[in-house]
């Protein structure tokens, strides 16, 4: 297939973007609290003639491109620029220079192969309406969509369709994922905190409430509900990640606090009522049958991502114009992720889809996952067709 113009036309300032990409790499920041980042953005959006908001959303930030052409149209183009708390394993010349932080999910590139559309947009205004390029933070955990939304996000820059995309490892460079419907999980954390009187393991067990037969019990009820009170045809997940109480120097030693946490993960909102009922019913039953007190705390992250019918055509059409519709896969699985551009898609219909990353790329969310710049080309060129397939005459 003959090179995307885009991508051609991209060639002369690719590597300004690839050092962009590895700056943001070596310099992660968590959260709200993407300033060094955030800082960055606005810079490059200003150097390339872009009307810029900085502060939306504490860090996030926002671009403004209007078209050439007459049109009253606007859509969202969004990406993510935070990243995570672990320690990164790369070996890369670009790797974090930030102990304990690193770009273990890709954000870095999101941004940067946003950045670039927004460069080429800003010099070929062929298009009708207005795009506005959404750069956010906080991603990862800790409310970054929530946060612009309640900054007045889609009221002070109005869309009339939103769009999303994240790196799939695995996929090979130069192909795309998406599906129609739920695409991505729902989930939460979930702390539950057993107490009760500690005491003597060796000569006064009897005495004692033992806390660790309660999260025993716990732990092993948890894996009925998915079983035994949600449908067998409705996916959803719930695993346990840390169970803690006592000292490991003082193994005889019952302990008076113990605590349970986890994750889980829903299709639907239906689901997630009976997760939450059902783990609050299962801590405080156990607890009062043995004589402990609970505390059942949840903290959900994400809600279900839905790609709207109509979006999903414009972005299946927008990939395919840049790589052929045989690297385009229309119908891919739905994940277990969460992503909470699902709460932007709640107030506004959209499309979230894959790029790929590399059948070679480590795993997101893990200490040798690092963004593959030969993705980035593609991605700009997705970003600009995107706009010519939404804002044309």
């Amino acid at each position: 297939m003959t090179e995307h113009p885009t991508i051609a036309q991209i060639r002369s300032y690719l590597p300004e973007l690839v050092a962009i990409r590895r700056d943001i790499h070596a310099h992660p920041e968590m959260g709200l609290e993407e300033v060094r980042t955030s800082a960055l953005v606005a810079a490059k959006l200003r150097e390339w003639g872009v009307e810029v908001t900085e502060g939306v959303g504490k860090t996030g930030v926002v671009g403004t491109i209007k078209g050439q052409l007459p049109g009253q149209r606007a859509i969202g183009l969004r990406a993510d620029m935070d990243a995570l708390a672990i320690n990164e394993a790369t070996g890369a010349p670009h790797a974090s220079q930030t102990p304990g932080l690193m770009h273990a999910c890709g954000h870095d590139g999101h941004t940067t192969m946003l950045l670039g559309a927004a460069r080429h947009l800003a010099e070929h205004r062929d298009f009708a309406g207005t795009v506005n390029l959404i750069f956010q933070p906080a991603e990862e955990g800790r409310g970054g969509a929530l946060a612009m939304l309640a900054d007045g996000l889609l009221e002070r820059f109005p869309c009339d369709a939103l769009y999303g995309m994240h790196n799939s490892p695995g996929m090979p460079v130069g192909q795309f994922g998406i599906r129609k419907g739920v695409a991505m999980a729902g989930g939460c954390m979930f702390h539950v905190r057993f107490t009760g009187k500690g005491g003597h393991g060796g000569s006064t067990p009897h005495l004692s409430v033992d806390l660790s037969i309660v999260q025993a019990h716990f732990v092993l009820g948890l894996q009925t509900i998915v079983g035994r009170n949600i449908s067998a045809f409705d996916p959803a997940v719930i695993s346990v990640g840390y169970i803690g109480g006592g000292a490991p120097d003082s193994a005889n030693v019952m302990p008076a606090e113990m605590t349970v946490s986890g994750t889980a993960r829903h299709y639907r909102d239906s689901t997630k009522e009976i997760i939450e009922r059902r783990i609050r019913e299962l801590a405080e039953g156990l607890a009062a049958l043995h004589g402990a007190g609970v505390e059942v705390a949840f903290v959900w992250v994400a809600e279900p991502l839905v790609n709207a019918d109509e979006q999903t055509d414009v972005a299946v059409a927008a990939a395919s114009a840049v790589v052929g519709a045989a690297a385009v896969n229309p119908a891919i699985p739905p994940t277990g992720g969460g992503e909470d551009f699902a709460y932007m898609l709640k107030h506004k219909q959209g499309a979230f889809i894959r790029i790929g990353n590399g059948g070679a790329s480590a795993g997101v969310h893990t200490p040798k996952f690092d963004f593959n710049d030969e993705a980035i080309p593609y991605g700009v060129a997705y970003w600009v067709e995107l706009v010519k397939h939404e804002l044309k005459l």
